[in-house]
């Protein structure tokens, strides 16, 4: 086994670890407020990706509010939970670095909730993000921000920054406002929209950025 397999490997064992640890049915942190805002985007009858859909709860809203979805996770545990909650949802795993097995232009829209700050391979994430998603079509994402309290705070304090930056810890990438923003232009998205949602209950310093694209 080569070493990039290796790496692969225990990246999957690490995501089925913690996947393990985590109650089943708990509901993801900040669902109301990151819901609204990707509903904003959703009309009756798009076909949507939800990717990194862990137990499905946006896959299931965004079912019901009528658009065709199907959810994709790296990991075999939230799948198998979210068949048993969801049997109707169409779910499918894709391990890291695999192509994803849809057609170009396959979606309307694409949403990844917390998903784009533990991706390895950033840009060929967004690659394959683009590739599927149809000319015209959105791209609606949220990651927790690091803004400039956040950053100040991980100068100061060395606990702050062993939390925030533990080389055990599955957070991958870190994005501000601006980093997001040319990340995602760098990639030919235009009509870029950023805004920060709020804090999330329990966590610190800034919720979210949710952003939309289209190219």
């Amino acid at each position: 086994m080569c070493a990039k397999d290796r790496h692969g490997s225990a990246r999957a064992a690490r995501q089925e670890a913690v996947w393990e640890s985590v109650p089943p049915g708990l509901e993801p942190a900040g669902f109301a407020p990151r819901l609204r805002a990707l509903l904003e985007h959703v009309e009756p009858g798009m076909r949507v990706l939800d990717v990194g859909c862990g137990e499905a709860a946006f896959a299931a809203a965004l079912a019901e509010a009528g658009a065709h979805v199907v959810g994709i996770d790296a990991a075999q545990e939230p799948l198998r939970r979210a068949r048993e909650r969801h049997p109707r949802l169409e779910l499918r795993r894709v391990a890291e670095g695999e192509q994803w097995p849809f057609a170009d232009s396959s979606f309307d829209l694409v949403w990844a909730g917390e998903v784009i700050e533990h991706v390895a391979d950033t840009a060929a994430w967004l690659s394959e993000l683009r590739r599927v998603l149809r000319s015209g079509g959105s791209l609606v994402l949220s990651t927790p921000t690091n803004g400039r309290m956040e950053l100040a705070l991980a100068a100061v304090s060395a606990r702050a920054f062993a939390r925030r930056f533990d080389p055990l810890a599955d957070h991958l990438r870190y994005y501000s406002r601006a980093t997001l923003t040319r990340l995602i232009e760098g990639f030919g998205f235009y009509d870029v929209r950023v805004r920060t949602l709020g804090r999330l209950p329990g966590r610190r310093g800034l919720l979210l950025h949710a952003l939309r694209s289209r190219f």
